[in-house]
């Protein structure tokens, strides 16, 4: 049963775009100048005063509506879930690192406070994440080394190598934090845009690869000194694989079983979330056995296990970053920066998507480079969040931050007050502990085959992203995958697939002729489409794909003609009997008043048989539709091949005419002096069906009137 569709009518007059605007009046637009913005940027009221404080502190916004009876009670319990796991994480996520495992408290404490008051998100945990440990620790391995004389710092000298690797760690989160500040300062949140969710993805999966080397020493038991640089990944492999008979076996069995049971404990705890009001904090209790039966069978001693340690109890007060460690570590901190804000803000956008609220990327970026800075004050590594963990603070109740304060409050409590029961932890759970938690970001290797059948450009983003982050390290990969995925961009508008369009009879839509059946193309005419901007890149593949659509290059027509009218002329010139004017008339288009032909290539009919020896390219195209609708810029070598591409099909006796172009690309033809006499604005159309109806009946018009002019 066909479907009833309604119709429309609409009756009106063919439109060029400059009848139009003599018909509708247009709104002039007055554009502001430079210095314009920059006094209304600077013009201060009350109204702007309140703005710009509530911006600054979302906090204020919040908590006039926060529902005390309703939310509370649900953010101290997500607080309380969220707590014990972000301890669990920071002290694994620590050696990462390559820091003491008490850092790893600090980074779950002190940068929530800042957060707490100037985040736009009431939802993302803040503290360790497993890729920015793992980048900070490429820099403290880089500049303190497992063997071998630390980098010529002058403040190293006294202190031990962790100490010394401490210091590495909070002056790069320092200098993170500046980055993430003056980034936010400046406005350009929108920077986060230049990671596509693809490049995210491979970029994550590479560091997951990453992460797993390195905790195979820990799960392993094995000495394995830090390797950074280029290959640094496969050059670990080598020395695990030369050492694999040196394994720990208590290690590898206590990994082994703890990652079983945490893996399936987390497969329980997704599969019946509806049901449990907050997950089974197995992490947690995996721990606390852990530490027990260490310390109960005393496996520091009698196996040899590597243990946690000495846990620092409190803490000290602020000190300085080192301005050294600014020098050697720019390169890589400016990286960090970008990551950490990126992987929280992608976060923190689905959450409050789901939850209906709004967040601000430029204020993200000043609180995630005042809680950094702040952290690095007190000596804790970068901060961001992992999904892991806000998805605990979420799915178990939370509301808004207030959970994460409480969190921060139970890692303040443990590093005051507990930290010594953890001593004897061994290394290898947390390093267990660690791996079992790369599940998600390692299961995003399912996407290749997705990406491969759906979009091969993106596969190519994801698949070089992660190779080159995996082999050549995480810093130079980000910038290979923002190459790879800069170029995809290139190569998609520099190359987009051009369409020529015909008319779906009985409408006034034009489809692509290659689409349809039964589609209506008239004779002589063709409407060409260009998909995207036209600028320095692509001018040229655009001319080669019209003279392709058109079937003849109007500069080789015009060649051939020149040369031909030369033979005419000399032709004309002969006074034989069987080559005369009166025998060549009928070459040249006649004149109104029946007058002599002129030798002009204007006055030939190019299509008429010619002569033998005289061979010119026949022309059957009189009038070229260019549909503008997708092209939102021009640049200027854009403007000057499209001026000289649109002359030579004029000289060649076809008329072109534009077809809906942007108010803003028609702007600057004006300014940048495109028209003049050959090219007036009168050829451009609101639509591709005015300038289809023009052409026709001034066809039509031109067809009548030839019928009354007789050649003599």
């Amino acid at each position: 049963m066909a479907t009833l569709r309604r119709q429309y009518m609409v009756a009106r007059p063919v439109y060029s775009d400059d009848t139009l605007a003599e018909e509708h009046e247009k709104i002039h637009i007055h554009h502001k100048t430079t210095l314009a913005h920059v006094i209304q940027y600077l013009r201060c009221d009350a109204r702007r005063v309140k703005n710009a404080v509530l911006s600054l502190l979302p906090i204020i916004g919040w908590m006039r509506i926060y529902k005390i009876r309703q939310w509370l009670l649900a953010d101290v319990v997500s607080g309380i879930s969220t707590g014990m796991v972000a301890i669990m994480q920071g002290l694994a996520f620590s050696l990462l690192a390559s820091l003491p495992a008490s850092y790893g408290l600090y980074t779950a404490f002190f940068p929530m406070i800042p957060y707490f008051f100037l985040g736009t998100s009431r939802h993302i945990s803040i503290g360790s994440f497993p890729v920015l440990s793992l980048m900070v620790g490429a820099v403290v391995t880089r500049l303190v080394p497992d063997e071998g004389p630390p980098a010529n710092i002058t403040d190293f000298e006294g202190l031990s190598q962790d100490q010394q690797r401490v210091m590495v760690a909070y002056s790069v989160t320092f200098l993170m934090g500046i980055f993430q500040l003056a980034l936010g300062i400046l406005q350009v949140g929108f920077i986060v845009i230049y990671l596509s969710d693809t490049l995210v993805s491979g970029f994550t999966t590479a560091a997951a690869v990453q992460i797993l080397v390195s905790q195979l020493k820990f799960v392993l038991g094995l000495t394995v000194p830090g390797i950074n640089g280029p290959f640094s990944t496969i050059y670990t492999l080598e020395i695990i694989f030369k050492q694999i008979t040196s394994t720990n076996i208590c290690d590898l069995v206590m990994s082994i079983v703890i990652m079983l049971v945490v893996f399936v404990v987390k497969e329980l705890n997704d599969k019946f979330k509806a049901k449990l009001p907050v997950p089974i904090p197995i992490e947690v209790m995996v721990t606390i056995v852990a530490t027990g039966i260490s310390y109960g069978f005393n496996f520091q001693t009698k196996f040899d296990v590597d243990v946690v340690g000495k846990m620092v109890s409190g803490y000290e007060s602020p000190i300085a970053p080192n301005v050294q460690v600014f020098q050697e570590s720019a390169v890589e901190a400016f990286p960090i920066a970008i990551v950490g804000f990126a992987v929280a803000f992608s976060v923190a956008k689905v959450y409050s998507i789901k939850h209906d609220y709004a967040i601000d990327g430029n204020q993200e970026l000043i609180a995630f480079g005042v809680s950094n800075i702040f952290g690095a004050s007190f000596r804790s590594f970068a901060a961001s969040t992992a999904l892991s963990r806000t998805a605990v603070q979420e799915s178990s109740g939370g509301k808004t931050q207030i959970a994460g304060l409480i969190s921060a409050m139970m890692a303040m409590i443990v590093t005051v007050a507990l930290g010594f029961l953890l001593e004897p932890l061994p290394k290898s759970v947390l390093g267990a502990l660690v791996i079992v938690n790369l599940k998600g970001m390692l299961m995003q290797f399912r996407e290749i085959p997705y990406l491969w059948r759906r979009d091969m450009p993106e596969c190519v983003v994801w698949v070089g992203t992660c190779v080159a982050s995996i082999l050549l390290g995480l810093d130079l990969g980000l910038a290979v995958g923002l190459g790879v995925e800069l170029l995809t961009v290139v190569f998609r508008t520099q190359f987009p697939r051009c369409s020529v369009l015909a008319n779906i009879p009985g409408t006034d839509l034009y489809k692509d002729r290659k689409e349809f059946q039964n589609i209506h193309q008239t004779a002589g005419v063709k409407i060409f489409r260009i998909p995207s901007p036209i600028y320095f890149a692509n001018i040229e593949f655009f001319k080669n794909k019209l003279v392709e659509a058109v079937g003849f290059n109007p500069m080789r027509v015009l060649r051939k003609r020149d040369k031909a009218l030369e033979k005419l002329k000399k032709l004309l010139k002969k006074s034989k009997d069987d080559i005369t004017e009166a025998g060549t008339r009928k070459f040249f288009q006649t004149t109104s008043d029946g007058g002599k032909p002129a030798i002009d290539p204007s006055s030939v009919n190019w299509n008429a048989d010619l002569p033998a020896g005289i061979i010119v390219p026949k022309v059957d195209l009189h009038s070229l539709i260019l549909d503008f609708a997708a092209v939102s810029f021009l640049d200027i070598s854009a403007l000057k091949g499209l001026k000289t591409t649109i002359k030579e099909f004029m000289r060649v006796g076809v008329n072109v005419y534009i077809a809906s172009c942007d108010a803003v690309v028609f702007e600057r033809l004006h300014s940048c002096s495109f028209f003049d006499k050959e090219i007036p604005t009168s050829m451009f159309y609101p639509t591709v069906h005015d300038a289809m109806l023009h052409v026709t009946t001034h066809r039509e018009v031109r067809q009548s009137e030839s019928k009354f002019i007789q050649p003599t």
